[in-house]
């Protein structure tokens, strides 16, 4: 006997499809619960340890070094470079022509023959 018909009485399909919405609610919930707290956690991390030197814990500062911007650490005397930072600063400066021929000579100088 079918209970599709009886008034006040949900059939057993449509029961197990309010428990399977149900259960999919509850699993976005959690998801986006789970989400919200890796992002608080992740924000409360960069906050604990951000421009802090990694050596001794201190703050850091930014200075300007060869148009970067480089963190140095006023209490240890540490210097720390961001990523790429090292090769802007390792490139020489160009002064002009003068420069560029006498860079020529500098490079035979240093080769011995």
């Amino acid at each position: 006997m079918s209970d599709r018909g009886t008034p006040g009485k949900a059939s057993s399909s449509e029961e197990e499809y309010f428990v399977r919405e149900d259960a999919e609610k509850k699993r976005r919930i959690a998801l986006q619960a789970k989400k919200e707290k890796e992002a608080a956690e992740l924000k409360r991390l960069k906050d604990l340890h951000w421009m802090h030197c990694p050596k001794c814990g201190m703050q850091m500062q930014e200075i300007q070094y060869r148009g970067v911007d480089v963190d140095v650490c006023f209490s240890c005397n540490g210097i720390f470079l961001d990523a790429g930072e090292i090769e802007h600063i390792e490139k020489p400066e160009s002064r002009g022509v003068m420069s560029s021929i006498l860079n020529w000579f500098k490079l035979e100088t240093k080769k011995p023959v």
